[in-house]
């Protein structure tokens, strides 16, 4: 799965076709135009390139998105990376969960003034309703964000 502007293109369990779906439409039930499959709304982190990929994700997702702000040479955040992959599994249906490098994208780190890394913040309605920082489990990740 990557996304490009508005869309995420996803791959179809059965045939393997790309699917170009609407943000908006990540987690509603969208289908294969080749085969009709079911696609699956997202089940693992997605990686953010880019600052109108950010924005895009947070203004048309119709579900909260945890987004966790990490870099690559911080020990805690790969620790909670495959807690965020199990975040990201068990509330696929129920929430988007992403990733921004605070190095490679520093302007939207400096705008919701990530001082330390792992935070992962969640996104409600465009807003930012609830924050979190440190390495800790899916399930403590869910409680603490209200998911």
């Amino acid at each position: 799965m990557r996304t490009f502007w508005n869309v995420m293109i996803f791959d179809c369990p059965s045939c393997k076709t790309q699917n170009r779906v609407p943000v908006a439409r990540v987690t509603s039930r969208a289908h294969c135009g080749k085969c009709k499959t079911a696609l699956t709304p997202p089940d693992r982190p997605l990686a953010i390139h880019s600052e109108a990929e950010f924005e895009e994700l947070i203004r048309e997702a119709q579900v909260p998105v945890v987004v966790d702000f990490w870099a690559d040479w911080c020990g805690p955040c790969h620790a909670v990376a495959p807690e965020l992959e199990a975040l990201a599994r068990t509330k696929a249906k129920d929430a988007i969960v992403a990733k921004v490098d605070t190095e490679a994208l520093p302007n939207i780190a400096g705008r919701f003034g990530i001082r330390s890394i792992p935070t992962m913040i969640l996104f409600r309605e465009q807003r930012e309703a609830k924050r979190v920082s440190g390495a800790m489990t899916a399930q403590a990740i869910a409680s603490n964000l209200a998911l």
